[in-house]
């Protein structure tokens, strides 16, 4: 093993702020039990906001962004896992005040890993990668608060994103009737064959008017999206009904009433799988090795890229250009 291995590194000082691929020693990496050679990782949302001068993302520079990584354990001071283990390790501090997966290789404490569940490759696990899992927990909390695919459809919005997508292909896979939001006309295609049973645009959800109460139309959403289109959705769903919110790409703030709560009885579900308890992490992630899989799950890559490519890669999600998942192969 070379004394030494490539990262993607972000740094800024001052006013000049750079990304580039460095040559790291282990001597660099943060304090944690288990050495990971790190086999792939993912493109999210988070990592393109950290390699931004303005993400407002990484706590310390420099840093190694990658909020998800999948590899083999190299060495371990943590008795949990051996030489050769398999495993995965997401959220946490992990690229953002501790260095992530856009890294040859990765020290982590081991209370961060998860071991990889049987069923799943390194190369599928990244594929589910953050977004995936926040789908995953997104639908296992629906269904927690009573939604059965026998209450009616179910909204996904931001339906092309990460998140997203995995959320219409989990939810459909388990028998519900998925109505898609998109704002983009080309994936139409793309959302049928994750098993979409109707796709319906943006407007539909939110035409720029927020009434206090519309009529009923989703027994359930998933929503990465946040702002005043969640706050529009709130006021469709029906009587008992939820939304399990895990995104803010339109905005943080939410305008909106108690009138369909207490009206309509309804739940604002917060998913957060940053500091998601150990225990929910390990089924959540042995469930989508099982009864949750997502079907076809080559079908979720919109591109698998090479550490050399980040660079140029990362700001296309800001950009919205991405429908899918990214995944990197180191």
């Amino acid at each position: 093993m070379s004394d030494t291995f490539k990262a993607l590194v972000v740094n800024k000082q001052n006013e000049e702020f750079s990304v580039e691929i460095n040559e790291l020693n282990f001597g660099d990496l943060q304090e944690g039990e288990v050495l990971i050679r790190v086999h792939y990782s993912g493109v999210n949302y988070k990592d393109s906001l950290a390699a931004h001068p303005d993400g407002k993302i990484i706590r310390e520079y420099p840093a190694v962004p990658g909020i998800d990584l999948a590899g083999v354990v190299v060495s371990s001071d943590d008795p949990q896992f051996k030489e050769g283990d398999e495993v995965i390790a997401t959220s946490y501090e992990i690229g953002v005040s501790h260095f992530g997966g856009y890294s040859e290789y990765a020290r982590m404490p081991g209370k961060w890993i998860v071991p990889l569940p049987e069923g799943l490759s390194l190369k599928e696990a990244m594929i589910i990668g953050t977004a995936g899992f926040t789908a995953a927990l997104s639908v296992q909390r629906l269904e927690e608060n009573n939604l059965t695919p026998e209450n009616g459809k179910v909204l996904v919005t931001g339906a092309t994103g990460g998140v997203g997508s995995f959320a219409v292909s989990i939810l459909a896979s388990r028998g519900y009737q998925v109505e898609a939001s998109t704002g983009k006309e080309s994936e139409h295609d793309y959302l049928r064959r994750l098993g979409a049973d109707t796709i319906i645009s943006r407007d539909e959800v939110y035409d720029g008017e927020i009434k206090v109460i519309r009529k009923p139309k989703w027994a359930g959403a998933v929503d990465p999206v946040g702002g005043e289109p969640l706050a529009s959705l709130l006021t469709q769903i029906q009587y008992g009904g939820s939304a399990a919110i895990s995104g803010l790409t339109a905005g943080t703030e939410l305008p909106t009433s108690v009138i369909p709560f207490i009206l309509r009885n309804i739940n604002l579900l917060g998913i957060d799988s940053v500091n998601c308890p150990m225990e929910t992490r390990v089924k959540t992630w042995q469930r989508l090795a099982s009864d949750i899989k997502p079907a076809n799950m080559e079908e979720f890559i919109a591109e698998e890229v090479s550490l050399e490519q980040l660079p140029n890669v990362l700001p296309k999600l800001l950009k919205g250009q991405v429908s899918g998942r990214m995944i990197v192969k180191l």
